[in-house]
């Protein structure tokens, strides 16, 4: 029975957890930056204009 002792699925398994949690992160962390790189358009438009 070498299924049982045969593991590659479960590395492949944990890899793309892995790769889910990451993608998540990345994702959020982009959603912040957004709002900061928007902030500071507003700001320098503003002293721009004003």
């Amino acid at each position: 029975m070498t299924f049982v002792r045969d593991e590659s699925g479960a590395a492949a398994a944990e890899y793309a957890l892995i790769l889910a949690i990451i993608g998540v992160g990345i994702v959020t962390a982009l959603g912040g930056l957004q709002t900061a790189i928007s902030g500071a358009i507003d700001t320098a438009s503003t002293a721009i204009s004003g």
